[in-house]
C-alpha cells in the first residue's frame, strides 16, 4: 500500500475532469478506472496499489496521483462510477411492484445481487467507502447522489417525471444507507446474503409502510 498522504481535499485535477475536461483527461480517466476495477476484482481491496493501476492504466504515478490523491479516492470513485453506471439501466424500463415498498427492495436487491455476484470487486469497494474520511467528501457525495436518484426513481414508479419532495430524498439516504450498511456486512462476514436480504426488506418496509 503506498505512504503517500492524503490529501486535505479531493484533486483539483480529478474534479475538473468530473465537470468535464478534455477529451484526453476523460480518457486517461476512464483508463484509471478501468485498471482499478480490474485489480479489484482479481485481487481484492488489498490488490488496488497506485503504482499498479498507474501502470495498467499506462499513466505516470504523478499524473495518478493528481486524479486520485489516494487508493481511497480511487476506490470511492470507483463505486460511483459504478452506481452512474446501474442508474440508467435501472430506470430505463418501470420498476415492477405493486407499492413504493416492492419497487425499492426490487431494486436494492436487484443491485445486491450483482455486487455479491462479483465478491473481490465489491469487498475493495465497500471497504474503501467504509475507510473514507472527510478528505474523501466529493467521492461520497457522488455516491450518495447516484444512490439518492435511483431509490427515488423506484420509489415513484410512473409519477418519476414529477418533482421529487425533500421528503422523498430523505427517505431515499435512509434507504442508501441501509442499502450500503447491508454490503458491509456482507463484505466483512457478518452476515450472510440472504440474512442482509431479510435485514434490508425490514428496513424497507419500515420506512415505506
Amino acid at each position: 500500500m503506498s505512504t503517500k498522504p492524503l490529501s486535505t481535499s479531493s484533486s483539483d485535477e480529478g474534479a475538473t475532469v468530473e465537470r468535464g475536461g478534455s477529451a484526453a483527461q476523460r480518457d486517461r480517466r476512464r483508463r484509471i478506472l478501468d485498471a482499478t476495477y480490474a485489480l479489484a476484482a482479481e485481487g481484492g481491496f488489498d490488490a488496488v496499489q497506485m503504482r499498479a493501476v498507474a501502470e495498467k492504466a499506462d499513466v505516470a504515478l504523478g499524473t495518478l496521483y493528481r486524479y486520485f490523491p489516494s487508493k481511497i479516492h480511487l476506490l470511492v470513485s470507483a463505486l460511483g462510477r459504478q452506481l452512474d453506471e446501474d442508474a440508467p439501466r435501472l430506470q430505463e424500463r418501470p420498476v415492477p411492484g405493486d407499492t413504493p415498498a416492492d419497487r425499492v427492495l426490487f431494486v436494492l436487491k436487484r443491485m445486491a445481487r450483482g455486487m455479491q455476484g462479483d465478491p473481490k470487486l465489491t469487498e475493495a469497494l465497500t471497504r474503501a467507502f467504509m475507510f473514507a474520511d472527510s478528505t474523501v467528501t466529493t467521492e461520497i457525495d457522488r455516491v450518495g447522489a447516484s444512490m439518492t436518484a435511483i431509490v427515488t426513481h423506484a420509489m415513484r414508479g410512473e409519477d418519476s417525471e414529477a418533482p421529487v419532495t425533500e421528503e422523498e430524498v430523505a427517505i431515499a439516504r435512509v434507504l442508501g444507507d441501509v442499502w450500503l450498511a447491508t454490503l458491509v456486512s456482507w463484505v466483512t462476514g457478518r452476515a450472510s446474503a440472504a440474512e442482509t436480504a431479510a435485514h434490508m426488506e425490514t428496513a424497507v418496509r419500515l420506512v415505506l409502510r
